[in-house]
């Protein structure tokens, strides 16, 4: 439908550049959201333009399942927009293609029956969902962590205070103590554990 270079990128939405493979990749993606749209439709261009104009993400499009999987293998995507009519034509590389996209969230489309502002519209809220999967994913890892080190940071803060209770320490010793016994302190208080 279209080459490999007929991907598109946009520092404004009024300047569109050819996408610049050099600039691309893992590193790339972990700073910046990326779309995906994969669809042999005459409207990619078109779609990929508005989901970037409307969404200020970068968007990159494949014409085929294939050239859909060499873009999965190469980068990291946040959204990726899969024609649902072309999917159903070849269910086997379909499922290739779904097994590689990682933790990007697909948003299935129809583009025979659907208007560009639609699929705007889905894309937004496929990503807003994801977004707040990703903060409560987050919020529950930190409460997770906080609650496995609870106790052995109140544990370590005893036994330093403990050790400096002991009669006759070694000022070198008493020293390290409150050492340990000062990191012990600022690591409960970043983890927001209470005394």
């Amino acid at each position: 439908m279209f080459p490999a270079s007929g991907n598109i990128e946009y520092h404004s939405p009024l300047k569109p550049r050819i996408f610049n493979h050099s600039c691309a990749g893992r590193k790339r993606a972990i700073h910046l959201v990326m779309i995906l749209l994969i669809t042999p439709s005459i409207r990619a261009r078109d779609c990929a333009q508005a989901i970037q104009e409307t969404l200020r993400e970068e968007t990159q499009a494949a014409s085929n399942l294939r050239e859909a999987l060499a873009h999965l293998r190469s980068q990291e995507y946040s959204g990726v927009v899969l024609d649902q009519a072309f999917l159903d034509s070849d269910p086997d590389e379909s499922e290739v293609v779904l097994q590689h996209i990682g933790t990007a969230i697909p948003v299935h489309v129809n583009f025979g029956i659907s208007r560009m502002d639609r699929v705007v519209r889905e894309v937004r809220a496929a990503l807003q969902r994801r977004k707040k999967e990703v903060l409560l994913a987050q919020k529950g890892a930190q409460e997770a962590l906080r609650n496995e080190l609870k106790g052995p940071i109140t544990a370590l803060l005893i036994s330093c205070e403990m050790a400096l209770q002991v009669p006759d320490l070694q000022n070198a010793a008493e020293v390290k103590m409150r050492t340990v016994y000062d990191l012990a302190q600022q690591v409960r208080t970043k983890l927001e554990i209470p005394a």
